[in-house]
């Protein structure tokens, strides 16, 4: 059975670090078909060449496999020249037998792509790409500042420090200045002077847990620690004002997101740069889903249902929505109900994903319908009641049609 065309233009390209290799396939006015097959470097100048090349045969397709970061040089190489390429998944196509060369994967890909078998992934527009650098990295940056705050914890409680015992967060600022005196080799009695009245645990726990035997060593590397960690909070500062510098054209979608339980202005950037404002390009909230990763597999088989273990999507994506799911599991809010009910049949981390899920599909559609979030356990009607009645009466009793209930 021969796959049957569509398209009558298609290149196919297989990339790779140093190397890109081509195949078009078109189709003659007599119905034969015509394969170009060609090679390129990884340089900039022969990406251009690539570009330059595809755009003279006037493809109406053009497939690439998303092999790691590879793809996104050429793939810009191509939108300069006006060719939106498609990027397909790997796994869509790897298990084909007999085609384990570069130019029959490139033309395998062509044929496919002739036959409109393959879905493209999503490809957000250039400037929220670039800004994707930008909010990736600040994960980075939060991740090794957690990491560096765990290792001061050790460092302390190695010297017989068990400040953590009696402050709830051993970086607030009233614990962050207690630290730098203990760095700085201040003894107790001084350092007490740094504990705020606000503090649960009373001056004599306080200065119990302060005394502990700390040598040259822990000092240095407590001094060490604490200017890397400033040094990390300042640069995330950096990225989050370059970031927000970055949306103010999607201000509106950001005052959307941040109606959600849970989900703050940083947050809502850092997802927006990943899935985009335009729920078009993904059809459905379970595509949206699926493609981050973040609902069920689905594995049935002869009527049974076997395991569905989750598909690997994007981990940004997914790491944003945990975070967001902690968050909403503590508000008044219907994700709280939910995670309530779920946790005690499914567990903690399954809950959390459930709840992640639940808020990516409402940010689907929100963003959709450009609509706010209305949680259903709330009612708005008698909240703006409860606020406005007062001026309403008020206004009612002035302009005669109630009798003042203030008047005597």
């Amino acid at each position: 059975m021969e796959l049957e065309p569509i398209y009558k233009r298609v290149i196919g390209l297989d990339v790779h670090q140093a190397q890109i290799t081509a195949c078009a396939l078109i189709e003659q006015a007599d119905g034969a078909v015509r394969t170009e097959q060609r090679q390129f470097g990884g340089f900039k100048k022969d990406r251009r060449a690539l570009a330059q090349w595809a755009a003279a045969l006037s493809p109406e397709e053009v497939v690439m496999e998303s092999t790691g970061i590879y793809w996104k040089s050429p793939y810009a190489a191509l939108e300069a020249v006006g060719i939106r390429a498609k990027v397909v998944n790997a796994r869509h196509v790897k298990n084909v037998p007999g085609r384990k060369t570069d130019m029959a994967d490139a033309q395998w890909l062509a044929m496919l792509a002739r036959a409109g078998l393959l879905r493209a992934s999503f490809v957000p527009p250039a400037l929220l790409r670039e800004l994707r650098l930008i909010a990736r990295q600040r994960q980075n940056l939060v991740g090794q500042l957690a990491s560096e705050k765990n290792r001061l914890h050790k460092v302390l409680t190695d010297g017989g420090i068990r400040l953590g015992v009696v402050v709830s967060d051993l970086h607030g600022q009233s614990a962050r200045a207690m630290v730098q005196a203990i760095a700085q080799g201040k003894p107790p009695p001084e350092i007490l002077q740094y504990a705020s009245n606000r503090l649960r645990a009373s001056r004599e726990e306080i200065f119990d847990a302060l005394q502990g035997d700390l040598s040259a060593s822990h000092l240095f590397v407590l001094q060490e620690l604490l200017a890397h960690i400033q040094e990390i909070e300042a640069r995330i500062t950096r990225f989050d004002t370059h970031l927000l510098q970055g949306l103010v054209t999607e201000a509106q979608a950001l005052a959307l997101l941040q109606t959600i339980p849970g989900v703050d202005q940083i947050g809502a950037a850092m997802l927006l740069v990943e899935i985009g404002t335009d729920m078009e390009v993904f059809g459905s909230a379970d595509r949206l889903a699926s493609w981050a990763g973040i609902c069920p597999g689905n594995n049935e088989s002869a009527g049974k249902h076997k395991s569905g273990h989750m598909r690997k999507g994007n981990r940004y994506v997914r790491r944003l929505l945990c975070e967001f799911a902690h968050a909403a599991s503590r508000t008044q809010s219907v994700f709280k109900s939910k995670f309530q009910a779920l946790v005690v049949r499914r567990g903690h981390k399954r809950s959390i994903i459930a709840i992640g899920h639940k808020i990516l599909r409402t940010i689907f559609f929100m963003l959709k319908r450009g609509e706010h979030y209305r949680d259903s356990t709330t009612d708005y009607e008698a909240l703006s009641v409860k606020k406005n009645a007062p001026r309403w009466i008020k206004a009612l009793a002035k302009f005669g049609y109630i009798t003042s209930p203030y008047s005597t």
